[in-house]
């Protein structure tokens, strides 16, 4: 369960970065045309805080001390992130709703819709262990 204090922010994280490829240029227009039509709807009605598109290629940072930096994530993977949206927003199920009114969705692109929390969950369990433990 998250007990975690939701703010209004939504993430939204467009994947897929190879939608277009099925596509003439005059199709892709159309698409694009769409897309920023939806875009600036939602700045007219200030849901959008940010936006931004995201280079196909970077690196991948893991292990103890990021020991590994590997190269990706590439562009013909499909759960590549090709962008996001940060909105304001009254709840999830409107961000969901506005998820749903991507165009790109019909071409094979997906939305990850995420909550901004206010406090990482780990810290926030950390504070709870903490607290009980003090309380004994």
């Amino acid at each position: 369960m998250n007990t975690q204090n939701p703010t209004a922010e939504y993430l939204l994280l467009i994947r897929g970065t190879d939608w277009d490829t099925r596509l003439s240029p005059e199709e892709i227009q159309e698409v694009m045309n769409q897309f920023v039509s939806w875009h600036d709807g939602l700045k007219q009605r200030n849901i959008v805080k940010a936006a931004q598109p995201l280079v196909n290629e970077g690196k991948i940072v893991s292990g103890k001390g990021g020991n590994s930096v590997a190269d990706g994530p590439f562009a013909e993977a499909k759960e590549a992130v090709g962008g996001y949206f940060l909105l304001q927003v009254s709840g999830q199920d409107e961000a969901v709703a506005i998820a749903k009114e991507c165009p790109i969705l019909s071409l094979g692109a997906t939305i990850e819709v995420r909550q901004i929390a206010e406090i990482c969950s780990v810290l926030e369990r950390m504070n709870v262990q903490l607290s009980q433990a003090l309380s004994i």
